[in-house]
């Protein structure tokens, strides 16, 4: 459990104003555009052996990696809006009463009668890809990627009679092939998975976007909606966000920069001592409480170190701190309502951005 104290707040005493004054000036000719663009990659590092999923592994009656079911071209899709409760397996409606919601994609070939689940989440658990691990050698370990899941049947019973199970598109197998090319090629790109969304304030400027399997879920959407799926907008979907508030983020510099360095000694012992309240991985029974407990903890402090694209930032906190929001958002073609998704090409316009100012990996 984290326990919060007043004496344990962290000032900004570590900075002086001409060293934030510098990294502002970085920030505002090197990230003019935010958002910042999500960081694509050209190919999936291999995980470290200290990652490990805990409850239960990553996909495990999944399609082999890197390849797709292929429908007949005339073939009868529908495709389903799929959720449930984060760790509903293990807690039942718990985190389902505060809308920490888990959401896939069902898919069903009317003609062969065939149905698979598909879902975009964490290879080692959500609180894995949230905060880092505190090695005994003060180093940090991020075990923070995510991935496309894919496999036969729909468990209809699970999902009606926990959340969500809803028919909300039709389209043909060539286009679904087409589809599944497109997940593809999203899944060998956006690798990390990101779990808050950095504002402003609610509803202000967005500084960071989260990528996680709403995100995931909204993106497909976006696709399915290009290529020619037909949806029903009567069916409405909302989804989960958690959100922090901070004044402009300053960019701190990536692992080598920040721990590699001598002259950020002081960095980064401020940073391990700001991750080591958030160490709470291992106990499995403990794992909503924790979840939360950090939520309220973050609301006491007066600034975040946010791990965003490989890198670390510097989030200025500010009121109301962080807040969860299970906001609605439109199908594709529908209109109404605040649209907080992303167009299809959006992939490209990150892939275009990173190469051309970071280059390929």
């Amino acid at each position: 459990m984290i326990h919060i104290m007043a004496d344990e707040r962290i000032s900004f005493g570590l900075f002086s104003s001409s060293s934030i004054l510098f990294l502002c000036c970085i920030i505002s000719s090197t990230f003019a555009a935010w958002p910042l663009p999500y960081r694509r990659y050209d190919h999936r590092p291999i995980s470290s052996p200290f990652c490990q999923a805990g409850v239960i592994p990553f996909c495990p009656s999944g399609e082999p990696d890197n390849s797709m079911p292929l429908f007949n071209p005339t073939d009868p899709v529908e495709i389903y809006a799929l959720k449930k409760p984060v760790w509903q397996f293990k807690f039942g409606d718990l985190l389902g009463k505060f809308h920490i919601i888990h959401d896939a994609l069902g898919i069903k070939n009317v003609k062969t009668g065939h149905n698979y689940t598909m879902e975009w989440y964490e290879l080692f658990q959500l609180f894995n890809c949230t905060f880092p691990h505190l090695l005994k050698n003060d180093t940090l370990q991020w075990c923070n990627q995510g991935a496309t899941c894919i496999y036969d049947g729909i468990e209809d019973k699970l999902w009606h009679q926990n959340g969500t199970l809803a028919k909300v598109a039709t389209m043909t197998g060539d286009q679904f092939n087409t589809f599944a090319d497109w997940v593809l090629k999203d899944n060998r790109t956006g690798l990390f998975y990101e779990t808050w969304t950095v504002e402003s304030e609610p509803g202000g400027q967005m500084w960071f976007d989260a990528f996680d399997c709403a995100s995931w879920v909204l993106r497909a959407f976006d696709q399915l909606g290009v290529i020619g799926a037909k949806f029903d907008h009567s069916v409405s979907l909302n989804y989960t966000r958690i959100h922090l508030y901070s004044s402009q983020p300053i960019y701190l510099g990536n692992e080598t920069e920040i721990f590699g360095n001598k002259s950020n000694a002081a960095l980064a012992k401020d940073m391990i001592n700001f991750y080591k309240d958030f160490q709470s991985h291992v106990s499995d029974e403990k794992l909503v409480l924790n979840l939360l407990d950090a939520l309220l903890y973050i609301m006491n402090r007066d600034k975040f170190y946010l791990y965003y694209n490989s890198a670390y930032w510097l989030l200025p906190m500010k009121k109301p701190f962080a807040s969860l929001s299970y906001d609605q958002v439109p199908l594709p073609g529908g209109g109404g309502g605040e649209v907080y998704h992303k167009p299809h090409s959006v992939w490209q316009q990150e892939d275009e951005y990173w190469k051309a100012k970071f280059g390929k990996l």
